[in-house]
């Protein structure tokens, strides 16, 4: 992942909107990032996935683009978002504070991930103005000095709890507006999301096996952020999967614990879903009950390097019409 084969340099936004259950919405916000004010195709842009859950009534729509054109295609779907969801009726089991909750940018090839922080930051600069009510807090590389992580900022604003947006102070725009709610904007390296369904009802269960893998534990997977929700009348162990500098990482199989690539010539490595599913599954198994299956909520870092080079080469625009997106 050091370099793309078309010469092009590549990052990634996987949006994530508080919608789910109206799939023509979705579908438009993801077109919109396809689409120049003049109506046209964007060049080297693609929308390469779209996860759409109805109980969490959440979608990650995946925006692979070159630099000079991510922060325009990314923009133009937030625009699209804030004006067709409105916070004061969203309603679903996952915690979000915004109706465009999370604008996260990653690098994929080329590109470094203090540029993304850079890019992070000006298209929140840029949002703000363009979408009035809109306010933003940054994390990760485009929060600087500090430079604090996702889960960090999270804890700060109270995400996991929804508090009243009314109390919240922005780092960008005016106070959080009941309609828009308050945005996530940041850039650091690439961060997956990894579910695992255990035959269960009980989520005081779940938080324990939550809890066990999470990388804050003394014995967890390191990088994995992890949460239990109720999902489809069982409980799904939901993990952000983060990835981390390691410069003695070598190109590893998914069957590995740690799977790894680099970019611009640092070397990353991550938590392999496999290896994810099989401690959940020995957790499980250790309390007596077993686990229902694994979804991947769109690529690896591999996977959507190689997707979007393919789809930008090939002018493939909506990509997850061939990929097939996923709705639940």
């Amino acid at each position: 992942m050091s370099s793309s084969r078309l010469g092009l340099r590549l990052a990634a936004c996987l949006l994530n909107i508080s919608e789910a259950r109206r799939k023509h919405v979705v579908e438009n916000i993801a077109k919109a990032a396809l689409l120049g004010e003049n109506g046209k195709k964007r060049p080297e842009v693609s929308v390469l996935n779209i996860f759409s859950d109805q109980d969490y009534n959440r979608s990650v729509i995946t925006i692979a683009a070159s630099v000079d054109e991510l922060n325009h295609a990314v923009l133009a779907a937030c625009v699209e978002a804030f004006r067709s969801i409105d916070m004061e009726a969203q309603e679903g089991i996952h915690p979000c504070l915004g109706a465009v909750d999370l604008i996260p940018i990653y690098p994929l090839a080329g590109v470094g991930v203090e540029e993304c922080g850079a890019m992070a930051r000006s298209l929140a600069e840029t949002l703000v103005l363009r979408v009035p009510g809109s306010s933003v807090f940054l994390f990760g590389e485009a929060d600087l000095p500090e430079k604090r992580p996702l889960v960090q900022r999270r804890k700060q604003l109270g995400w996991f709890a929804r508090r009243d947006l009314s109390a919240l102070e922005p780092d960008l725009g005016a106070a959080p507006a009941r309609r828009c709610g308050l945005t996530g904007v940041g850039a650091s390296p690439y961060v997956m999301n990894c579910n695992v369904t255990i035959d269960s009802q009980d989520l005081a269960l779940g938080k324990e096996i939550a809890g066990a893998i999470r990388g804050s534990n003394a014995n967890g997977l390191k990088g994995v952020q992890a949460m239990a929700f109720p999902h489809e009348g069982k409980i799904e162990i939901a993990c952000n999967v983060e990835s981390f500098e390691d410069q003695e990482a070598t190109e590893t199989s998914e069957e590995s614990q740690y799977m790894s690539y680099n970019v611009l010539g640092d070397h990353f490595s991550y938590i392999s879903p496999h290896y994810i599913e099989t401690q959940v599954k020995k957790l499980a198994g250790d309390r007596g009950i077993g686990t229902i299956g694994r979804a991947l909520i769109g690529f690896t870092p591999q996977e959507c390097k190689n997707c979007a080079e393919y789809a930008i080469k090939e002018n493939i625009g909506e990509f997850w019409k061939i990929r097939g997106g996923i709705f639940m």
